[in-house]
């Protein structure tokens, strides 16, 4: 459990700080390589989602959507200034129960 948990906190900050990186470079006019270095960094997140244990692969990608929605509201908490409010919060656990539910119910 803790290295499927670390193995999507890592995915996530890759992507989302790939994302990040190349938003700063199309948007606010950053140098290229900061796009090269989000671009290097979504790869990243495309390997490191490879390691999970889970064997199917659209499930591990709709649980990770799940994830990346509360890793996105606390990095725009904590990166972009941004306080999250109440339906944030909400709609976060809302994603976070989604989940558990894929990746953990019980199946034949």
């Amino acid at each position: 459990m803790v290295i499927t948990i670390a193995l999507f906190l890592l995915a996530g900050l890759a992507e989302i700080g790939g994302g990040y990186l190349i938003w700063l470079w199309l948007r606010e006019g950053k140098p290229l390589y900061w796009g090269i270095f989000g671009g290097i960094a979504l790869a990243l997140y495309g390997v490191i989602a490879t390691f999970q244990s889970f064997p199917s692969f659209g499930r591990v990608y709709a649980a990770y959507g799940g994830v990346f929605v509360i890793l996105s509201i606390l990095w725009g908490w904590g990166v972009d200034k941004k306080t999250p409010d109440l339906y944030d919060w909400v709609g976060a656990m809302i994603c976070l129960i989604g989940v558990s539910v894929m990746l953990w119910a019980p199946r034949n």
